[in-house]
């Protein structure tokens, strides 16, 4: 709704677009507590807020400058309603949504504050959510938030889509953006390890991009196949008590099938191109993990290929770290402790509780139990929530009431 109503007002009066979603939902609130939420509660808030929207535009159509490019129709009786009509249509929403997207994701904002800003205008959430997904205080969120929206409000017109060239040149911010989104969801440092609706919100996003005409290309194809793999995988992420269960101890037919079918589509899809991207080497990798039945089936030697080829787009001590687990399960612990104690002395690493507990898991079927429980005492020290503290705990006792494996 925001994204269709800054169409409507102009990005220069963001925050009368947000009061106006705002206002939608206290009508909400007080209309569905006496006659019961709507059979399409999402209908019902675009209806409101489009008629909110007239409403303002007739009364403060002299007072104001909406969107310089619908000024004219918008300061016509005869066209205003027809105007705002139009783009609340299902269509011009979803064009509104990308503008908007790539709006956030200006050339002078931070990274994570272009996420934060997607997470907001355009996924509803409010600024303690934020706050607690990014690990930070909310006041320092707000402040972010509101340095953020003079920038976008003093930055001219929204993003065109039908710029070409600019949507490519501000396409891998995007990408980025919905990323850290979506990792968020998945590997969550935030109270809980998992959130899903992070994950749904990004992919929502994702296809957005993929599935209209001037975003769909191998890129983004790829793009979406690595997060339909990925997330069709959150069903086993935790268990029924919400503990986090390890990649082996998946039930895979619990897995969401029509969601690897589907990225099994968009990764055939995304083959049609010459190049490789980073999104083509993960969704590959999930794909490995998605097309076996077992944790003992997985082609490990493939997905050790894929990692070296990934390392070399994206030389990251967490690819590094996935990369040397992989070859651990191929070749066995000793080559396993090996791999992972090679990357010791990276800081990034040393502050990753689960370089320890990969480390320590190696060592203890190499049968040098001591020195594994001490890596999993060390990654318990370093256990960014509760979740993930419950996890290494019971994967800690498990090993120390295990036998040893001889040497």
């Amino acid at each position: 709704m925001v994204a269709a109503l800054t169409r409507v007002f102009g990005i220069h009066n963001l925050e009368l677009a947000e009061d106006v979603v705002q206002d939608a939902f206290c009508r909400a609130l007080e209309t569905w507590k006496y006659r019961g939420v709507p059979n399409d509660p999402a209908a019902w808030l675009m209806r409101v807020a489009r008629n909110r929207a007239l409403d303002v535009v007739r009364r403060e159509r002299t007072a104001r400058t909406f969107a310089p490019d619908l000024g004219r129709l918008l300061a016509t009786e005869w066209t205003v309603s027809g105007v705002v009509a139009e783009l609340f249509d299902e269509t011009a929403i979803a064009d509104d949504q990308l503008r908007m997207m790539f709006s956030c994701c200006h050339p002078k904002l931070p990274q994570s504050t272009q996420a934060m800003l997607v997470l907001q205008l355009l996924c509803g959430f409010g600024a303690r959510e934020i706050a607690a997904g990014f690990v930070t205080e909310r006041s320092a969120v707000e402040r972010r938030l509101s340095r953020a929206k003079r920038t976008l409000t003093n930055g001219g017109p929204l993003f065109d889509i039908a710029d070409r060239n600019d949507f490519e040149r501000r396409l891998p911010a995007v990408l980025d953006a919905i990323y850290l989104l979506f990792n968020e969801g998945y590997h969550g440092s935030s109270q809980h390890a998992v959130r899903s609706e992070l994950c749904a919100e990004a992919l929502r996003l994702a296809r957005l991009i993929a599935q209209h005409p001037i975003g769909s290309s191998p890129t983004t194809h790829a793009f979406c196949a690595s997060m339909c793999l990925h997330a069709a995988r959150l069903p086993e992420r935790v268990d029924d008590g919400g503990n986090l269960r390890s990649l082996r101890d998946h039930d895979r037919s619990r897995w969401n099938s029509g969601l690897i079918n589907e990225g099994r589509a968009w990764l055939e899809r995304s083959a049609s191109g010459d190049g490789i991207t980073r999104y083509h080497l993960e969704a590959a990798i999930a794909w490995q993990h998605a097309a076996s039945a077992r944790f003992d089936d997985t082609d490990w030697s493939a997905i050790a290929g894929l990692y070296d080829a990934l390392l070399r787009i994206v030389p990251s001590p967490v690819v590094a770290l996935n990369r040397a687990i992989a070859i651990g399960q191929r070749d066995g612990p000793v080559a396993g402790v090996t791999a992972v104690a090679a990357l010791e002395g990276d800081a990034r690493l040393e502050r990753y509780p689960f370089f320890h507990a990969a480390l320590g898991e190696f060592l203890f079927d190499e049968g040098r139990a001591d020195e594994a429980l001490a890596r999993f005492e060390r990654a318990l020290s370093l256990a960014r929530n509760v979740d993930e503290q419950n996890y290494l705990r019971r994967r800690r006792n498990a090993l120390a009431s295990s036998p040893v494996s001889a040497p």
